[in-house]
């Protein structure tokens, strides 16, 4: 059997362990939408880029509501958690152009949720001749933009592409 191993997220794995609160709902309680990267606030539900992307632009969209699992959340969380997703696709589109794009959510540890307690839907946008989600060469994953300027640059064009907020 072949193991892949990912040392790199040990740092964040002993963070979580060590924070009693979830890292989303502090996120969104601080306040500090730049320093914990969200780019926008719903009324139910909002968008952060992954701390920990696959690739550059990797965005999540959350339920504000603390839940393992979306059929927990009312239908109108659920409906603005679509359009949030809608709208994060066509700003990744517009920022990076990708060849396609992966969305969805891992329910549940055994699905590979890295924070199960809290429902949260990937976006992660794709190239052809990528690497998957897989780092392919000693361990490493190639990100080839900051991940301010990642947040500087989707922020500018969601405000551009969505000036009206959902609330």
């Amino acid at each position: 059997m072949d193991y892949l191993w990912s040392p790199w997220r040990m740092k964040y794995i002993l963070n979580k362990e060590d924070e009693p609160h979830c890292v989303f709902c502090v996120a969104v309680e601080k306040h500090e939408d730049e320093a914990y990267l969200i780019l926008f606030r719903g009324k139910n539900a909002f968008v952060m880029l992954n701390r920990y992307p696959y690739t550059s632009g990797h965005l999540m969209v959350l339920p504000y509501e603390h839940e393992p699992t979306y059929e927990n959340l009312t239908p109108e969380t659920r409906a603005e958690i679509m359009e949030l997703i809608n709208q994060a696709t066509a700003v990744i589109r517009a920022v990076y152009h990708p060849h396609g794009l992966n969305i969805g959510a891992n329910i549940g540890e055994a699905a590979g949720a890295g924070i199960a307690p809290h429902v949260h839907f990937h976006i992660v946008p794709r190239w052809q001749g990528d690497s998957n989600f897989m780092s392919v060469t000693s361990n490493t994953r190639v990100i080839p933009e900051d991940l301010h300027k990642s947040y500087q640059r989707l922020k500018q064009a969601w405000l551009e592409q969505f000036p009206l907020d959902l609330k």
